[in-house]
Parts: structure tokens; sequence; C-alpha cells
């Protein structure tokens, strides 16, 4: 239960209004008062709603979308998607970054809970062993929905890919296509999204008994250069993998820059099947075949599922799960 300015009055034997002046910082309360009030504020994490005395049923008029960045085509169509709903709702659209740090993740969800906005789309970052920041924004019954990168043991709707049968089918490509030795390019083991990847990948191997030991999983990082090398060690190996599976489009494109630094040919020498969204992909040397996630889809579903809660009383939301299928297109990066 959120702590409010008649309960610290009430623990303070103070008057409502004096309390509110002192966390005003009014010059009609004595310094050793505010000082009083502060501190108690502070120890029960206290946290004003700035908007609420100059706004007419709590509308700010602005939903949030926390993202761990907007370099990956997939957040960039993402938004333009939830743009398009909230647009037609008369909506602004504040943009956050995580940069995958769940303290800044955390950060940000704690200042939502003073009524900042109305209500917030969320794509975790990768590095949470605790989602208790989300927890409390939405005990505060400010309506969440998550895409993409979700939070399965919390309450509330998300929008997803079918990201099993996405690298279920990505692998058996590959193997269709005469690989044998195929590896899979993890992002954080942390990720729901992840997880479901991976196990649609080893389902897949095990289905065509094809080995699955030590070196078939990479699990890579959140840096660019430590991936790298991650890979290059790969690529280098004794039993080099002759076909991809890149969970992520960073991951993907990073095997292109790998192959071209050790003279390894694509298709030829190791084949190639990446989540991506880019646009460019069929324009990338040789063409990336891809496992293409409908982003806008995924951003507009989300973001009517928002402001279908927002337009009912009180915010309540209907846990809905909502699953939009990828799709595999097959370019040269696999013939």
């Amino acid at each position: 239960m959120s702590v409010t300015i008649r309960q610290i009055a009430t623990d303070l034997a103070l008057a409502v209004s004096t309390v509110s002046k002192a966390l005003r910082d009014s010059h009609e309360i004595s310094p050793e008062t505010k000082r009083r009030v502060f501190d108690y504020a502070k120890k029960l994490d206290y946290i004003p709603n700035l908007y609420a005395s100059c706004l007419k049923n709590r509308k700010t008029g602005n939903i949030a979308v926390v993202l761990p960045e907007i370099a990956d085509s997939f957040f960039s169509l993402a938004i333009d998607g939830i743009e398009s709903v909230a647009q037609h709702k008369g909506y602004h659209v504040m943009v956050y970054l995580t940069h995958e740090d769940i303290r800044k993740e955390e950060s940000i969800l704690r200042d939502f809970r003073s009524g900042r906005v109305d209500g917030v789309l969320i794509s975790v970052s990768c590095g949470a062993d605790s989602n208790s920041h989300i927890h409390d924004l939405c005990s505060q019954h400010i309506p969440l929905v998550f895409f993409d990168r979700v939070c399965e043991h919390i309450q509330a709707s998300k929008v997803v890919t079918n990201d099993f049968q996405s690298a279920y089918n990505a692998t058996e490509h590959l193997i269709n296509r005469g690989c044998n030795r195929i590896a899979f390019l993890a992002m954080s083991n942390k990720l729901a999204i992840t997880n479901h990847r991976q196990k649609g990948y080893e389902e897949a191997m095990c289905r065509y008994d094809h080995p699955i030991d030590k070196n078939s999983v990479l699990n890579c990082k959140n840096d660019e250069t430590e991936n790298y090398s991650l890979i290059e060690g790969l690529m280098r190996g004794k039993d080099r993998p002759d076909g991809v599976v890149g969970s992520g489009e960073k991951l993907t494109t990073l095997v292109y820059t790998v192959c071209n630094d050790l003279n390894l040919r694509i298709p030829h020498d190791v084949k190639i099947v990446g989540f991506s969204s880019l646009e460019i992909a069929s324009l990338l040397n040789p063409s990336l075949t891809t496992i293409t996630q409908p982003a806008f889809d995924i951003g507009k579903t989300a973001a009517t599922l928002l402001f279908n809660a927002l337009e009912k009383k009180k915010g309540v939301m209907q846990q809905e799960s909502i699953t939009i299928p990828s799709v595999l297109f097959e370019r040269q990066s696999t013939r």
C-alpha cells in the first residue's frame, strides 16, 4: 500500500497542511520541521504524486515505453506500432532506455510511481535477478503491458512471438540445408525469450539426432567487443560450426564481421539464420536468412491492450497473453 501525506502527518503528530508545505520546501515551515518530515518520508519510501493536484481524473496524456535499446530494428518498428495507436488516442509516447542496466530500469519505474505517466509498455532488460520494482509499479494500479521481453511470473498482459517454434524452424532449416554442427548464439539466460529460443533449438537438434556439446551454445554478453572475441573463438575452433542460429540481431550481424575477418565464406563455410527485423537484410552480402518478428504488430497490439485498460475505470487490466507468429525468410546466407 502506498504511503500518503495523511499517514506521515499522523505518525509525526503534525497537520496535513504542515507536511504538505514541508515537502514543498515552503518558507512557512521551520528547517527543523522540514528535516523531520523529509527524513520520515524517506524512511517510508514516500513518493509524492507530482501531478495529482493539477490533473483531473489523474490523466497525464502520456504513456511510457521502456526499452533496453533502440539500435535493434525490432524496437524501432515496435515504437512505430505503438505510436500508430497512441496518436489516434491523442496520447504522447515517452521512450525510456535502460541500456540493459537493471538499476536504471528500477529508477525509471520508480519515477513512474509519482504519476508521471498513465500507463507503461515495457520490454525488460537482461540483467534482472529480481523484478520487485515491476511488482511495486503494478501495486500502484498503473496499467502495464509487457512486449517481446517479458517477466513470465508477473501477472500482466503480454504480447510476444512464437520464440520456441521460430528457433526450432531456424534450426530445422539449417539441418535441411546440410548443416551438421549447428551453434546457437544466446543472449542473457535471465531472459525468458532467450530460454524459449534455446529450447526450440535444442528440440530440433534432438529431433534430428544432432549432438549438442559444450561448444554448441555460446552464451554471449552485453558487450560487442567481448562477443566478437567469443564468436571468433568459436569460429576458429577445431570443430567449427557449419551453421549458426543467432538469437538476436546484433549477434547475427556480428557473425558476418567475424567470418569476413577470418576469410570464412557465407554460406559455403557456414550458414546463418538470425532473429532480425532488419529491412536491409536482403541487401547484406550475402543476404541474410531471417526469422522476422512482426515488430510493428507486436507494438500495436501491446498499445491496444494498454489503452483498453486506460479506457476502463481505474485502469483495470485483463491479463491477456497474445502470440503473433514470426516468419522465416530464406535468403542467400543459407542457400
